[in-house]
């Protein structure tokens, strides 16, 4: 009987939080778009949420399990249960190798190292915590050397999209 419990525990645990893999990842031109930054979530109305969370700045609220965001193609983050990486409040890092034949995750982890800044993502997010880790300009975060232009450019030269 106490085998049957713990089956079961481990079940309720797994089915709270979401799994990822190198296909949890498209071309971002297909995600919504709140300023510079990309969204998904699985379940519509999480979306929705998440898209206002983050459209409105909403202080002292968490993202619902399952968001991802992604403000470059090769970089995302993944919103887990709260247990699953209580250093950056359920957060999980990706750093991403994109061709026209998918994604192909490189690190992924609360102690990912950002290719490009050759730090620490959580570093750079930790000022942000009143935001749930969430960096935008004014949420605390140091600037990216990343202009609104460059973005866009990383964003529509992503391999994965279709080119029509």
């Amino acid at each position: 009987m106490r085998y049957i419990v713990c089956l079961c525990l481990t079940l309720t645990l797994w089915a709270d939080d979401v799994v990822v893999t190198e296909k949890s990842f498209g071309c971002v031109l297909d995600l919504p778009k709140v300023r510079n930054t990309r969204i998904q979530n699985p379940d519509p109305e999480k979306l929705k949420e998440a898209i206002r969370i983050f459209r409105d700045s909403v202080p002292n609220q968490e993202y619902p399990t399952g968001t991802v965001l992604q403000l470059v193609p090769f970089e995302a983050m993944v919103k887990h249960t709260r247990d699953a990486f209580p250093n950056t409040n359920g957060w999980e890092f990706f750093f991403l190798t994109l061709s026209e034949q998918g994604t192909k995750i490189q690190d992924r982890g609360d102690k990912v190292v950002n290719a490009t800044l050759k730090r620490p993502c959580l570093s750079c997010h930790e000022p942000a915590s009143k935001f749930d880790f969430v960096c935008e300009k004014g949420h605390g975060c140091a600037p990216i050397p990343l202009t609104d232009q460059k973005i866009a450019e990383l964003q529509a030269s992503d391999p994965r999209c279709t080119k029509k």
